[in-house]
């Protein structure tokens, strides 16, 4: 039985943290465009970005979970850092697209 644990590669937790990053990322997209006014307490214009800041730390910790229950320690660093660094790009896109949206509330 441990041996076929062993056998699992981690590509499938690495899409889904993906996946998680990019349902936050839309989340918080849509919620700008509509004029949602206020983050978790915060009302500024930046708020938003406080926002994608908490999708992407519970993508990190989701990463560190998913790759932990692999119970395979070969490649938890490579696989660990391919779940962050997508989940990153993902991010950083939706900081990309939500800039203007950001822009025209406070002008």
């Amino acid at each position: 039985m441990a041996g076929d644990t062993d056998t699992r590669s981690g590509w499938l937790g690495i899409a889904a943290i993906w996946a998680i990053a990019l349902v936050g990322a839309v989340v918080v997209v849509a919620l700008a465009a509509t004029g949602t006014a206020a983050w978790f307490g915060d009302d500024t214009r930046l708020g938003v970005y406080g926002a994608l800041g908490i999708v992407l730390a519970a993508s990190v910790i989701g990463a560190l979970i998913v790759q932990l229950a692999t119970r395979r320690p070969d490649g938890f660093v490579i696989r660990a850092s391919w779940s962050i660094v997508g989940a990153a790009a993902v991010i950083a896109i939706a900081a990309i697209a939500v800039a203007p949206i950001t822009v025209a509330v406070s002008g």
